[in-house]
């Protein structure tokens, strides 16, 4: 048996519109051993226990891409990572089963392979490349649709609350809302601040990011699909703090300038949307994690 643990992702972070993913420290756990049935999967809705399962179709593109058989399989999974709310869980899936197929296969795929084969099953690279990787990523499809990505680091000082309301929203309403044209204004306002907030948050220049985080092309649009995103985003504001929709929402993530400002913001939070989830998260530097499990004991990772 063997685990794989793939952490949560936050996508677009205000200005980096499908290019910019944050892995953060809420994890899907996935566990991978024979079964005397061709499919076995628990821990899902009874919806998803089937061939149509994403981790599953991901572990069979693993297969298909290094031309080896599908195994009997038995699946359990443990998701800390809520769907449909812009935390990257189907990332996580498609993630979580390519890395089972490549260690089942002895490690047969390489890290730039897998990312390959995430984005071909995800579309885009924004939320598989840090669940992959981890940190701060920035990616985009080349004239050939290969992923190019850059890492950046993120200062120590920043800390990041995330907000999960008790509501899903679909990607495909979420894309819908969008306009499909826009000017060159709206275009330069979006490049300089998406290339000046990197260097906020390397430097954890917190008002600098509150300058930045600005977004025109898709939040004022996706605001209008969660009616709390004006006062949990002037919440964020008042304590020094920026705030974002992660994703395609419902989630929106706050970025604080301290422990004391995340401290505050989860105090008031929680007060003031008592049935969402408010919790600090960390970075998760990591990405995609694996360990070969022997009766309890982990023999190596």
């Amino acid at each position: 048996m063997f685990k794989i643990k793939v952490p949560a992702t936050s996508a677009n972070l205000g200005v980096g519109f499908d290019c910019m993913g944050l892995a953060v420290s809420m994890y899907s756990e996935f566990y991978f051993e024979t079964s005397d049935q061709p499919l076995e999967i628990n821990g899902c809705d009874v919806a998803y226990q089937n061939n149509r399962n994403l981790v599953y179709q991901a572990f069979l593109k693993g297969c298909e891409f290094l031309r080896e058989p599908m195994p009997n399989l038995k699946i359990t999974i443990a998701s800390q990572v809520p769907v449909a709310r812009g935390l990257g869980s189907s990332a996580v899936c498609i993630v979580a089963g390519l890395k089972a197929a490549s260690i089942w296969f002895d490690n047969a795929i390489s890290t730039t392979n897998l990312l390959k084969l995430a984005v071909e099953m995800e579309g885009h690279p924004d939320n598989v490349t840090p669940s992959i990787y981890g940190g701060l990523c920035v990616s985009f499809l080349d004239d050939q649709q290969q992923p190019v990505v850059a890492q950046y680091s993120i200062s120590d000082n920043l800390k990041f609350v995330v907000l999960v309301p008790n509501y899903p929203i679909s990607t495909h309403e979420a894309r819908r809302v969008l306009p499909t044209t826009m000017n060159y204004a709206t275009t330069i306002h979006q490049v300089s601040r998406c290339t000046m907030m990197t260097h906020a948050l390397e430097t954890g220049d917190a008002d600098l990011l509150q300058r930045t985080c600005q977004d025109l092309i898709h939040e004022p649009y996706r605001a209008k699909l969660i009616p709390e995103y004006q006062q949990a985003k002037q919440l964020a504001e008042s304590e020094y703090g920026t705030m974002y929709i992660s994703g395609s929402g419902s989630t929106l993530m706050a970025i604080m300038p301290n422990q004391q400002a995340a401290h505050s913001l989860v105090i008031h939070a929680q007060a003031l949307f008592p049935q969402w989830i408010i919790s600090p998260v960390q970075i998760d530097k990591n990405g995609v994690q694996s360990e070969v499990i022997n009766r309890g004991e982990v023999l190596y990772r």
